[in-house]
């Protein structure tokens, strides 16, 4: 028997990138997952994932719209007859410094960072808790909660917002058998990293990707699949002793106290 053989999943944002990694995870293991996704390749996906046997299905869906994600959560949970999981993966960046940045850039960050996932944890719970049994795991970032840029300000705001209310929900629920950890990502290569990599270095988005990785500690970016073995132990039953953690996995990113590169010229 899988590990995961029985169980149900909702994942955010789970056509491509960290989320795609964490639905594949879960898959293989023999879990049943339901895709909330707004991006155009939510189908595709969705196709792929099933003609490689997974039990998954898919939902368009602007997780903002509180009304949208209660649809589609009452959707899955009666496809699947009940939710064991949720990852909160979805996330956008727009990155601009403050001072250039209008309240349409932060109402973007705002309402799918934040908003999104308040909306689907608070429509997920009422299932788990008819279970006495969930797992509900964050996706925020190192940025943020632990380093910033200068332009990361709407992005890193939010992403820090999510320690918060994963802490939160770890302790409202936990009476009800729900446990609540957050995961904190640093440069992953996933589309958002690339986008960010192509900003940087237009003509040469490759050698800009080899220089962010090159500059953490581990020295390569990670892989979406390292993301997706992660939220699979926070979400497995495992984990259960764990819940208001918030886990960093960045290859070392925030490790330098200082930066000493200049003792090896």
């Amino acid at each position: 028997m899988k590990e995961f053989e029985g169980r149900v999943a909702i994942v955010t944002g789970g056509a491509m990138g960290n989320g795609l990694a964490i639905v594949k995870v879960l898959a293989s293991k023999g879990c049943k997952i339901g895709i909330l996704d707004y991006s155009k390749k939510l189908n595709d996906t969705v196709k792929d994932l099933c003609e490689k046997g997974y039990d998954v299905i898919g939902y368009e869906c602007d997780i903002s719209d509180g009304k949208r994600v209660r649809e589609c959560v009452d959707l899955i949970a009666e496809h699947f007859g009940k939710i064991d999981i949720l990852v909160n993966n979805a996330g956008v960046m727009n990155a601009v410094g403050l001072s250039d940045a209008d309240d349409a850039n932060l109402d973007l960050h705002i309402n799918v960072n934040i908003r999104g996932p308040w909306n689907v944890t608070k429509a997920v719970v009422e299932y788990m808790k008819k279970e006495h049994y969930g797992r509900i795991i964050t996706l925020s970032s190192v940025t943020g909660t632990f380093v910033s840029d200068g332009d990361d300000c709407a992005y890193a705001t939010t992403k820090a917002a999510l320690a918060g209310f994963g802490r939160s929900v770890a302790s409202f629920y936990i009476k009800d058998g729900i446990t609540s950890n957050v995961v904190c990502p640093g440069f992953i290569r996933t589309p958002m990293v690339e986008k960010y990599a192509a900003e940087c270095n237009p003509e040469d988005p490759e050698l800009a990707l080899k220089q962010i990785g090159e500059s953490l500690a581990i020295g390569h970016l990670g892989d979406p699949e390292d993301v997706g073995y992660l939220v699979a132990y926070l979400a497995s039953e495992h984990s259960g002793f764990m819940t208001g953690s918030v886990i960093v996995i960045d290859g070392g990113c925030i490790l330098p106290e200082t930066n000493m590169s200049y003792m090896n010229n």
